[in-house]
């Protein structure tokens, strides 16, 4: 990759996740067993190896009956045995006779629908129906659900809970995967401690490689936490040699990539032989963000303020992560359209990520209210947030009730 944006540039925010998606290969395919596949994109077809259900099933409890034996009421039928689930009644329903079924359990060859138990009196063996019924009522017949042979769910799919149960009705104990991309995740900064450690009076405690863990976790990832490096070239550089020894897809660095003079991350990666596809783009907040290649691993040097951190982190590090683990939906545009809350300024040349609140509304469009505050430092009001709001650059002033788009933060920070 080469250098193609200069210090006076700023890359457009959609050319900068092109970018960064441009090489989304899902990395290796792995089997895991089931009970571990929440979350993972299937790298094959799961094609049913049994019919569900396997036999005519009971949906109700009551009477596996013929129905013409209803035809005229009230009928008298010889309750001749017994159905259960896991145990089927191991004979058949000859004329004027009936079994006791109950949900789920087989219905008996002979027997043609389920008579509710409501609709019944029993006297001993003696059952005496109150209505009729129609042929198969309250029968779940054969392969209803699904037949073996049936290819259910496509290579792709990231599997949710009903993926999961889906899989395991067909008969799947393990299921082949993308294999998750490791991603490794290194803090920058003299001012950093460790959450319960002792700080001085000039530091602060590290809290963007938490969010950036998280983020990596829940979109099918493998974070690796290579902890804090001060600001100086060899702790750096022992980060990165740290990142390479454990193999990782993706070295996510936190902070340091402005152009301060305690700002080295940029020129650690370039002696390291980072080839740099961009550090400045057209956001905010955001703006020095670091994309490029050193070797096979993949560079992404975020922000350090925290909001500045988890708004890249959702438009860049989240669709990275799922392009790795090969979710094929991964570049998909993730904001939606709303109602102004409020109204806002006119923006200027970067694409601008305000955080806001976002409630139902009687027209069916949520209502997106911006923050008053949105300083790229403050935690608590994006804890408060339920949307980013997204202005183009150059968007002009808008007032309350006007359309906009958002992005919600319900799937991706909750």
């Amino acid at each position: 990759m080469a250098e193609l944006v200069g210090a006076s540039d700023l890359l457009p925010v959609g050319e900068a996740r092109a970018r960064v998606l441009a090489n989304r290969g899902a990395r290796g395919t792995e089997r895991v067993p089931l009970a571990q596949a929440l979350g993972r994109t299937l790298t094959e077809p799961l094609v049913a190896r049994r019919t569900q259900p396997p036999f005519a099933a009971s949906a109700m409890d009551g009477f596996a009956v013929r129905a013409a034996d209803l035809a005229s009421l009230p009928a008298r039928l010889k309750v001749i045995g017994e159905s259960a689930a896991g145990h089927g009644f191991d004979g058949s329903v000859a004329p004027g006779e009936a079994v006791r079924i109950f949900t789920g359990a087989p219905v008996p060859p002979g027997a043609d629908s389920v008579l509710m138990q409501e609709d019944t009196t029993l006297d001993g063996d003696i059952v005496t129906a109150q209505r009729t019924i129609a042929v198969g009522r309250h029968i779940r017949t054969a392969g209803v659900d699904f037949s073996a042979g049936e290819s259910l769910l496509p290579a792709g799919t990231r599997l949710g809970p009903i993926d999961i149960a889906l899989a395991a009705a067909m008969g799947h104990a393990e299921v082949a995967v993308a294999r998750k991309p490791r991603v490794a995740i290194l803090a920058t900064g003299d001012e950093l401690v460790q959450p319960g450690q002792a700080t001085r009076p000039d530091q602060i405690i590290t809290s963007n490689s938490f969010a950036v863990a998280a983020f990596v976790t829940q979109n099918g990832g493998e974070p690796i936490d290579l902890a804090i490096a001060g600001d100086d070239f060899a702790a750096l550089e022992a980060g990165v040699l740290a990142a390479r020894k454990a193999q990782a897809d993706v070295l996510v660095t936190l902070g340091g990539a402005s152009v301060g003079k305690h700002d080295l991350v940029r020129s650690a990666l370039a002696n390291e032989g980072m080839e740099l596809s961009f550090w400045r783009i057209a956001m905010r907040p955001g703006k020095p963000l670091i994309h490029g290649r050193l070797g096979n691993m993949l560079i992404l040097g975020l922000p350090g303020n925290p909001a500045a951190s988890i708004v890249c982190s959702l438009l860049f590090l989240v669709p990275l992560v799922r392009a790795l683990s090969g979710d094929p939906r991964a570049a998909e545009d993730p904001s939606e359209p709303a109602i102004l809350g409020a109204p806002v300024q006119a923006n200027g040349q970067r694409e601008d990520y305000p955080r806001a609140t976002l409630k139902q509304s009687e027209t069916g469009l949520p209502v997106a209210t911006p923050f008053t505050l949105q300083d790229s430092s403050l935690l608590r009001i994006f804890a408060q947030s339920q949307c980013l709001l997204v202005r183009p650059p150059y968007a002009p002033a808008a007032e309350a009730g006007e359309s906009c788009r958002v992005i919600k933060l319900s799937a991706a920070l909750r």
